[in-house]
């Protein structure tokens, strides 16, 4: 509950302090005398935006202040969050708002900021002005009031469907992400595929690249390879006359010839002899060697080939065999990469369509609680309205699929509150029917059919635009209904609705001040007269006018 609102140099006023009571509190006064300058007040703390041009002239700054009764949960997450002290026993919300509308909040004379001032008072005020009542015609503002009404069950059931639908959405866009980057990775994939292809094709080795050089010197010089061979071979062994064998056989007859004599001549006789075996040897491998070679330009031309063939890849992948055999290695690795990828793209398909099920069977439930409830809320109202002087009038709420059918955070439904004010006249959308005195009576209906015992004090400003006579007075009644138990303060201009009030202050501008000043009174028993037949737009010695308005505090 809200047990005071301090005002300094907001507009017209340059200070003025209300103390509020439980149950309906009314403020009233002449048109122009400041009564909205109060509604901006409370405004402000709720976190609205704040405007140059608010201050009052000639003041540094303007500053609101709201003193609130304190709940144990609220007090428990405050102390929690370290907003307030453990010991504190009541809210105190300000705000500060300099000249050129920059602004200072504070939380029981801590700073904070606007976004947690804005947080905490939502849970202290609801503010239902003009503005409050258009939105009621929105789809969306009619699907959170069928909402509300279906219960904590069903609020549960919409943070269940929330999740999910975020989830959807979430793997949508990776699913998404993955489909751009799915052509890319085809074209890489293909890419790798050709050059291991191309690698595996010529399976190339190290120790092959080595062989096919020596062939390939070999081929080219076979006449010079036999040739020289050939020669060492006739020098050894001459096919005529006496070679380096020959020689070495005739010297070795003599060294026979002194076998025995000295052992150091007999060691080297050894060695003599051993050397005549080796160039017989030596002379029969070269000849054979010679022999052996072939002059083959075509195999000359095959080890061409291979040796081109190899020569190009390693170009193409570092230079060397081991570079080529290296890069089919990290080919096969981002490969396989890839291929996880593909594996990723059908499970990313997998899980959004797993969420998606999960979304449709949460979305079913959310239409069929709504469906159901729709009914039991739109009669409820109906009996509101009755009260409100409005019998005649046929309300339904219909609950349709989405067009088109992509559904919201909020389900796959949309709602439409259909309302006809007269008799035989077929109900249609309330944004294109109602007036502006049957919205805030429809608004009102549902409050009080909604009205759940919470704890926020209410505020309405305007809610008796364009309504008097006895539906002033039943729409009186239905805030003095809505006050039972809470508060409610209600900025109005009809007596029948002032009459009604538990507290009465009356908002009053001084002109002969400059500039001019705002000032508000607390009215007792004994004002409450004068100011009612003001309201009545009658003289103050306006005997009938005084006995109405008597009339009026009486049926309270």
């Amino acid at each position: 509950m809200l047990s005071q609102l301090h005002v300094e140099n907001l507009l017209l006023i340059e200070r003025a302090s209300l103390d509020l009571q439980p149950g309906l509190n009314v403020l009233t006064g002449e048109t122009g005398a400041g009564k909205t300058v109060l509604a901006h007040a409370l405004d402000l703390l709720l976190g609205g935006r704040a405007r140059s041009g608010i201050v009052r002239p000639g003041a540094a700054e303007a500053y609101v202040e709201g003193v609130f009764d304190l709940p144990d949960p609220l007090r428990e997450s405050l102390v929690a969050a370290d907003q307030i002290a453990p010991d504190a026993d009541e809210l105190v919300l300000a705000r500060r708002v300099r000249e050129d509308g920059r602004t200072r909040a504070s939380l029981n004379g801590r700073s904070c900021s606007v976004a947690d001032l804005r947080d905490v008072a939502a849970g202290m005020i609801a503010f239902y002005g003009q503005h409050e009542h258009r939105k009621l015609t929105l789809a969306s503002a009619q699907l959170e009031l069928l909402d509300a009404a279906c219960g904590p069950a069903h609020a549960e059931l919409r943070v269940r469907y929330a999740a999910v639908h975020e989830q959807v959405r979430a793997l949508e866009a990776s699913l998404d992400e993955l489909r751009e980057r799915a052509g890319a990775r085809d074209r890489e994939i293909d890419l790798l595929e050709f050059e291991l292809a191309e690698i595996r094709e010529l399976d190339p080795s190290e120790a092959e690249e080595a062989e096919l050089r020596a062939t390939r010197d070999r081929l080219r010089h076979v006449e010079t390879l036999r040739s020289g061979a050939w020669g060492a071979a006739e020098a050894l062994t001459p096919e005529e006359g006496m070679g380096v064998t020959g020689l070495l056989a005739v010297a070795g007859s003599g060294l026979e010839l002194a076998a025995g004599v000295d052992e150091n001549l007999d060691a080297l006789t050894v060695r003599w002899n051993a050397l005549a075996i080796e160039a017989q040897d030596l002379a029969t491998e070269l000849r054979g060697y010679a022999e052996g070679l072939e002059s083959s330009p075509q195999a000359l031309d095959a080890v061409e080939e291979r040796l081109t063939a190899l020569d190009r890849l390693m170009r193409k992948h570092g230079g060397s065999i081991a570079a080529v055999l290296a890069h089919a290695d990290v080919c096969q690795t981002r490969r396989d990469e890839l291929a996880g990828a593909e594996v990723a793209l059908e499970e990313a398909h997998a899980r959004l369509a797993t969420a998606t099920a999960e979304r449709a069977k949460l979305a079913a439930k959310l239409t069929a609680a709504r469906r159901k409830q729709a009914p039991q809320l739109a009669a409820a109202v109906r009996e509101r309205l009755a009260r409100l002087a409005m019998e005649a009038a046929v309300f339904e709420i219909d609950v349709q699929p989405r067009e088109p059918a992509a559904p919201t955070a909020t389900g796959a439904d949309t709602v439409e509150f259909l309302i006809a004010s007269n008799p035989g006249v077929p109900a249609g959308p309330l944004r294109d029917i109602a007036s502006g005195g049957e919205l805030s009576r429809v608004m009102l209906a549902l409050m009080g059919v909604a009205n759940d015992g919470s704890s926020a004090t209410l505020v309405f400003d305007e809610v008796d635009a364009g309504i008097g006579g006895q539906t002033a007075r039943a729409v009186g009644e239905q805030l003095r209904d809505l006050a039972a138990g809470r508060q409610v303060v209600c900025i109005t201009h009809l007596p029948q609705i002032a009459s009604l009030a538990a507290r009465h202050f009356s908002i009053e501008k001084d002109t002969s001040t400059s500039p001019a000043r705002t000032t508000v009174r607390t009215l007792g028993t004994k004002d409450l007269v004068p100011e009612l037949v003001r309201m009545l737009g009658a003289e103050s010695d306006d005997v009938a006018a005084r006995r109405h308005a008597k009339e009026l505090l009486k049926a309270a």
